[in-house]
């Protein structure tokens, strides 16, 4: 069996090495590619006598997968999957999992240090201190007893909502199943969204999710709140926001993910106030990505041996 592995996944080879030996022994074929391809005919070129492909988050189109004549197994070193041409899949019978999992924590994480940064100023902060200058203009408010606002609690989400409830928040949640958890409390969107001093996105990319927070969902946050997207960039309208906030009607935003990634040089969120914006780099920890590499490798020893795990076709 060949497996190709068509982008880098963040871990030392030989690590990668370990792990494929480890977890699916010494007869398979490995390839690894050290850097991502955009142009589909080389990117078919990678894969084209692969069975089994891995990838993370670099676009797959309907023309590439048709393109990999023997591929029957895609492992998707990634949560999301909607970069993922399904249907072309689905067409010619591959089987697909994901990673489900692997960042549950390091996406939490980053989500508290968005808002620790927004609430306590640390980039103006830092600015500051290092001209001379004081604390004054920068006194902001504390976590403790904050309504916390979670849309989607799958496992980030209720992650999310367990750290918010240790810093003594009161946590709402939104999603369209609820589960049991301790100390939050469920309310539809325009409730939480109306409540919240803080709202946190942890919804995946559906055509449901796409532009759920917009111009009219904007209107109805408190303006002292604050957004944080860690989830995907097309779930909030980015022109919507921008207008938001330079209207001051909520306060702040932190932002990981964008529409198109990196985005356009002239995206509206890049000159709006008190706005955080990282590189998509919830997911991107040293534990998260041998996590991932384990996960993805896992993954093709299930389906080699007939129980297909983490599915998602």
């Amino acid at each position: 069996m060949k497996v190709v592995v068509v982008e880098p996944l963040g871990v030392d080879r030989k690590e990668l090495d370990r792990l494929a030996a480890e977890i699916l022994g010494n007869d398979v074929e490995w390839v690894y590619y050290e850097n991502r391809e955009t142009d589909p005919v080389k990117l078919i070129q990678r894969g084209e006598d692969a069975d089994a492909i891995v990838v993370a988050n670099q676009p797959l189109s309907g023309e590439v997968i048709r393109g990999f004549r023997k591929l029957r197994f895609l492992s998707v070193a990634f949560t999301g999957y909607d970069h993922i041409d399904m249907e072309a899949c689905r067409e010619k019978g591959v089987a697909v999992s994901n990673c489900a999992g692997y960042s549950t924590a390091a996406v939490a994480d980053l989500v508290f240090g968005l808002v620790i940064n927004l609430y306590r100023n640390i980039k103006a902060c830092d600015s500051v201190i290092r001209q001379g200058g004081t604390k004054e203009g920068l006194i902001g408010p504390e976590l403790e007893g904050k309504k916390f606002g979670v849309i989607g609690t799958g496992a980030i989400g209720r992650r999310v909502a367990a750290i918010a409830g240790a810093f003594g928040c009161e946590v709402l949640a939104y999603s369209r199943s609820r589960k049991e958890i301790p100390g939050v409390r469920y309310v539809e969107l325009r409730e939480l969204l109306r409540e919240s001093d803080i709202v946190s996105l942890h919804v995946p990319l559906t055509e449901k999710t796409r532009g759920m927070i917009g111009k009219e969902e904007l209107a109805i946050m408190k303006p002292s709140a604050v957004l944080i997207n860690t989830a995907r960039g097309p779930v909030v309208d980015s022109d919507a926001l921008a207008e938001a906030l330079g209207d001051g009607k909520i306060a702040g935003c932190g932002i990981d993910v964008f529409e198109q990634e990196p985005p356009m040089e002239d995206h509206p969120l890049y000159h709006t106030p008190n706005t955080l914006l990282t590189p998509h780099v919830g997911f991107a920890t040293t534990e998260a990505l041998c996590k991932r590499a384990k996960i993805a490798y896992e993954n093709i020893a299930a389906w080699r041996a007939g129980k297909p795990q983490n599915r998602v076709d």
